[in-house]
Order: C-alpha cells, then sequence, then structure tokens
C-alpha cells in the first residue's frame, strides 16, 4: 500500500460513509448518487496566512480545513456530503503534526455530518491544505448572492467579531479571552441552519468570511440591491468588548468587519418568516451601497487577501 493511499484510507476509516456515497477511497475516484443538483466548492488553507503552526494545533487545522469549506455548501442551502482533503507538507515534518490533523479532520467531518472520500498528499516547502466539499440540494433551488430585493430584511446566523477578536489576541500575545481565540482556531458553522433558510424562504444567503460588511457588499453587487445594517440589532459579546477595551479599538468593527466569523448571513421576505434563532441585522433598500446606520462606514470592511 503506498504512503498516499495508506494515510488517506486511515483518516476514513472510522468515519461513517452517507447512503450517498456509492464508492469511497480505493479507485480513482469516489462515486457519489444525490437526489438534486450538486454543489461543489473549494478553498486553500496556506501556512502563515490562513494559520500559523505556533497557535494553531494539528487539530485544528485539520478542524478549520473542513469546516471552512462545508460552510460554502450550507450557504447555498444545500445538504453537506462529502469533502476531498489534499495535502502538503514539508518532508521533514513531524509525523504526529500529521496524525492530529487527521484526527482534526475526522472530527469536524463528524460534526458536519459529512463522509471523507479520497485526497492526495504532496510535499511542499510549508503546508498546504485544499479541501473540496460536496452537497446535494435534493431538489431545492440554489439559494445565490443574487436573489434580494428591496423592502426585505437581512439576517444572521452565528458569531460575530469573534474570530477577528480571537486574532487580535493571539498577535498580541494574550491569554485570553479563551473563547474569542478557539473560535478563531476553529470556527463555530451553524451547520443546518443552510437548509433551515432556504426551507424558510431566504431569497439570497451567503457565509461571512471577509466580514459582514464586506460580504453583504458582494451580495449587494450580484443582486443590485443596497444594505442598511442598524447597529442596535447587533450583539457584542463580552469578550469582543473586552478585546476592544485592551486594544484601543471599536468594538463595533470586530463585529462588523471582523473577518472569518463563517456565520450565514441570508435576505428574507420580512421578519415573520425568519427562522427562529437567526437575527435580523438590517434592511435591503435600493441605494446599491452598504451603510451603517444611514451612513458609510468610514473604517475598513473586512478582509480582502490582495488589499
Amino acid at each position: 500500500m503506498s504512503a498516499e493511499f495508506e494515510l488517506i484510507d486511515r483518516i476514513t476509516r472510522d468515519l461513517s460513509v452517507g447512503d450517498d456515497v456509492m464508492l469511497s477511497v480505493g479507485d480513482d475516484a469516489a462515486v457519489l448518487r444525490f437526489s438534486g443538483d450538486t454543489v461543489v466548492t473549494t478553498d486553500l488553507l496556506i501556512e502563515n496566512v490562513h494559520f500559523k503552526r505556533q497557535w494553531s494545533s494539528a487539530r485544528a487545522v485539520g478542524r478549520k480545513a473542513v469546516a471552512v469549506n462545508v460552510s460554502d455548501v450550507e450557504a447555498m442551502g444545500a445538504r453537506p456530503s462529502s469533502v476531498v482533503v489534499a495535502l502538503a507538507f514539508p518532508k521533514d515534518l513531524d509525523q504526529e503534526w500529521v496524525a492530529e490533523f487527521e484526527d482534526g479532520v475526522k472530527e469536524e467531518c463528524a460534526t458536519a455530518g459529512v463522509s471523507l472520500v479520497g485526497g492526495d498528499l504532496s510535499s511542499a516547502s510549508a503546508i498546504a491544505i485544499c479541501v473540496t466539499a460536496i452537497g446535494d440540494l435534493e431538489g431545492r433551488r440554489p439559494i445565490t448572492r443574487g436573489g434580494a430585493k428591496a423592502g426585505e430584511v437581512v439576517a444572521v446566523k452565528g458569531n460575530l467579531g469573534w474570530s477577528a477578536a480571537g486574532l487580535t489576541v493571539l498577535q498580541r500575545g494574550f491569554g485570553s479571552p479563551k473563547d474569542m481565540v478557539a473560535e478563531h482556531l476553529t470556527p463555530s458553522v451553524p451547520y443546518g441552519q443552510g437548509i433551515v433558510a432556504s426551507d424558510a424562504g431566504a431569497t439570497a444567503m451567503l457565509d461571512i468570511s471577509d466580514g459582514l460588511l464586506a460580504d453583504l457588499g458582494h451580495l449587494c453587487e450580484r443582486s443590485g440591491v443596497g444594505i442598511d445594517v442598524d447597529t442596535s440589532l447587533l450583539e457584542i459579546p463580552d469578550g469582543v468588548s473586552r478585546v476592544a477595551a485592551a486594544t484601543g479599538k471599536n468594538p463595533l468593527g470586530f463585529v462588523i468587519a471582523g473577518g472569518e466569523d463563517h456565520a450565514l448571513a441570508a435576505t428574507f421576505r420580512n421578519e415573520a418568516v425568519v427562522p427562529k434563532g437567526w437575527r435580523v441585522v438590517g434592511t435591503v433598500n435600493d441605494s446599491g451601497a452598504v451603510t451603517v446606520d444611514g451612513e458609510p462606514w468610514e473604517g475598513s470592511a473586512g478582509w480582502d487577501h490582495f488589499a
């Protein structure tokens, strides 16, 4: 057995395989069977860009690699089904790191309810991870970024600002709040809520990876609308407030412009149809821009890899 197949086989051995997996690891490709249209997405995690080994355990990296990809499937209103993981790492990397990475992948796959059906290995000068996630719409229509209309409401599900606060804690060498740090290292994706939003009639949806304002801007661009965020409707967690106070920053900035939240944001016809547990944070208008309390936001709107 090749080292490559042995590793992938070891990762998948203890994972339950869904009913839609007709053929898993062992051949040149997996075979899946779905009842509806298929959603496919992929993401890269690069060492020292998306994670640092001095901050993140291998287990946390494995969990994050799965979570950030499955989040995109959720954002389309699909049922996450399977993932494929490609891993490249330096030849002198401690094998314990690889073993712990496997554990993290297994753990998050189980949490997300997905099967690992394949992958690849290679050597590289730094750790690089590429995960492809696959989902089944099960006869539903895909919820894209392009369906929002003026007069609707915007609601979110998940934690806002926690990841950015956690990153600030790590950058400053602080030890707490630990829950903020944990959220940055392994995002809490609201699994299952993409279908909940779809069934409630969501008109547009996306996951918040760049920051609330930045991602709402993507939605506005695709839908040809504007959105006004009402800060009186936002929750500023105590941990975010503590980090902001310690660093002299505006806590609101963490919540509306912090990246890597991986919460879901969606538009709905009116507040009455917003699912339980979702928080209304604003309204859709025809301005063509994202505003905060009716005014342009003066600070950063979120993360941009190439800025």
